[in-house]
């Protein structure tokens, strides 16, 4: 069983600090590691495959809005320390980067739950400074480490306001497949789903 809904955290504040960390003064970068790479929401003018250091993808955290319910929680992706991701970066031309940075937060922070950070993203033309969503291992919305068979009830139950946990995962894995991203461990999970 998952522990019960933490508290929120005010999302205001956050927005504040990533507003100032960014400054306004140049183009904004933001790296996606899932959903965002397939419905990002906001206007592009430049993506690029990126791998950040640090920190890998993981279907391990807990999501009581977009992918699950409160009485029946499903699970979103988060960047989480150690090893490396390959993702997007997304270049949204200064002008337009205040509005974006808007834009995102109901849906990436409605609740909180992220660490933002400015992060530094490899990419074919060089580094970039993005913006990430990050999740703590202290968080009470991270699972730690699921059963498999926790993981099959998860995938044939939960479902949010986007939609289902299993769709979610299966979008997110037909996505990084057409960039040429192979996720092991997410392979592996969705086989769980078929069994």
């Amino acid at each position: 069983m998952s522990a019960l809904p933490p508290v929120p955290r005010d999302p205001a504040p956050m927005l504040a600090q990533a507003l100032r960390d960014w400054g306004g003064e140049q183009d904004l970068w933001v790296f996606g590691y899932a959903s965002l790479i397939w419905r990002p929401e906001f206007d592009a003018a430049e993506q690029r495959l990126a791998r950040l250091h640090g920190y890998h993808r993981a279907l391990k955290m807990w999501s009581r809005v977009n992918r699950g319910t409160p009485e029946c929680p499903g699970l979103v992706f988060a960047l989480l320390s150690g090893g490396s991701c390959q993702g997007m970066a997304f270049r949204i031309p200064q002008a337009q980067g205040e509005q974006a940075l808007r834009q995102l937060w109901p849906r990436e922070m409605v609740t909180g739950v992220y660490d933002p950070k400015w992060l530094r993203c490899q990419t074919s033309d060089g580094p970039v400074r993005a913006l990430a969503f990050t999740l703590p291992r202290h968080s009470p919305n991270y699972t730690g480490e699921l059963p498999a068979a926790r993981y099959q009830q998860i995938f044939a139950q939960s479902s949010g306001r986007y939609g289902s946990t299993l769709d979610y995962a299966r979008q997110t894995h037909e996505h990084l497949h057409r960039l040429g991203i192979r996720d092991a461990a997410l392979a592996r999970l969705l086989q769980l789903a078929e069994g």
